[in-house]
């Protein structure tokens, strides 16, 4: 059976992804949506995700998963859950599952799915290759190649081979006017917009705070310069006294929706900050990209974008705020 004689109709594609893992996948995910231009396409993967695959178009319906609840909840609770999407997956009947992550516990999940085809990613001490079933096996896992790579690595016996170009989504026209209504009432909708995001995944991975308050302060030294601070769930502890401690310099965004989110993005110049998913989103959206971060960092997860500067230190302490105002100028 050849790969040209496939005719699924019915393809569940597992996503199980962080937000920034999501959004490397998306030209993975294009490719499989225009190689089964009639198939019904469903992906399973986690909550965060879900506001950006739905306006990438790439999917027909979506399989919702609080990753956070099953790992963290009661184990009672977390193994009822399993059972639940279990039934909820093989009373859709799938003909086809495709695991770009390929996690052992999604390598069982779409064995139990009942699916006769199953293409799991090649990967070394995470897979359970003995319950996929294609005619031929993806190539192992090259830990050295970028993550939109490997996934399309994971697509090679479909024979879908990545294209040229880069990814730009565009949002919604009612969160376009949400936001752009926003800028206005805020005094910026005619301003060049800088964001900064304060947080990095990890507390051991941000920039200092006091360095992104005089970052702020000098690019609002230019009258055409708006400066725009962001955080996430993760950096609520920063929110207590921080439009004090930046003053007239910024405006610090409360939290909003992840569509008003990315929209908002969409309407910057330049977007500061570590590895995190907001830079992916960031990237997406269209603005240039500042990148915080470490020497010896790897490269596979780097944005999907060519207006990209990489700022490497021994430490990310020892990451100046020179360095990174002259790579935003």
């Amino acid at each position: 059976m050849g790969e040209t004689d496939f005719n699924f109709q019915n393809i569940l594609v597992i996503d199980f992804g962080q937000l920034g893992d999501v959004v490397l996948s998306l030209p993975a995910l294009r490719a499989i949506r225009t190689r089964f231009p009639h198939a019904k396409i469903t992906l399973l993967l986690g909550k965060p995700g879900a506001d950006i695959i739905r306006i990438a178009n790439v999917s027909d319906d979506q399989i919702l998963v609080d990753r956070v609840a099953l790992r963290d909840g009661r184990k009672i609770r977390s193994v009822a859950q399993i059972f639940r999407l279990v039934r909820q997956i093989r009373a859709r009947k799938f003909d086809f599952v495709i695991d770009l992550h390929s996690l052992s516990e999604t390598n069982i999940l779409g064995f139990l799915s009942g699916a006769k085809w199953r293409l799991y990613a090649n990967r070394e001490n995470r897979s359970l290759d003995w319950l996929s079933r294609f005619p031929t096996r993806p190539p192992a896992e090259d830990k050295s190649k970028h993550h939109v790579e490997r996934y399309f690595a994971a697509l090679l016996p479909l024979g879908i081979e990545r294209g040229e170009g880069g990814l730009r989504l565009e949002p919604p026209v009612e969160k376009q006017v949400e936001i752009d209504e926003k800028l206005r009432a805020l005094g910026v909708a005619d301003k060049t917009l800088i964001g900064l995001f304060l947080g990095a995944g990890h507390p051991d991975r941000r920039w200092k705070l006091d360095n992104f308050v005089e970052l702020a302060h000098r690019l609002a030294a230019d009258p055409q310069n708006r400066i725009l601070i962001f955080l996430g769930p993760e950096e609520r502890d920063l929110r207590p006294g921080l439009r004090e401690r930046f003053g007239k310099s910024a405006i610090v965004v409360d939290e909003i929706p992840l569509l008003s989110f990315f929209t908002m993005l969409s309407r910057l110049e330049i977007f500061v900050s570590g590895d995190t998913g907001p830079m992916h989103m960031a990237a997406i959206a269209g603005a240039g990209i500042v990148l915080i971060s470490e020497a010896g960092a790897p490269d596979i997860f780097l944005p999907l974008t060519k207006k990209l500067k990489v700022l490497n230190a021994h430490s990310i302490i020892d990451l100046s705020v020179e360095e990174v105002e002259r790579a935003c100028l």
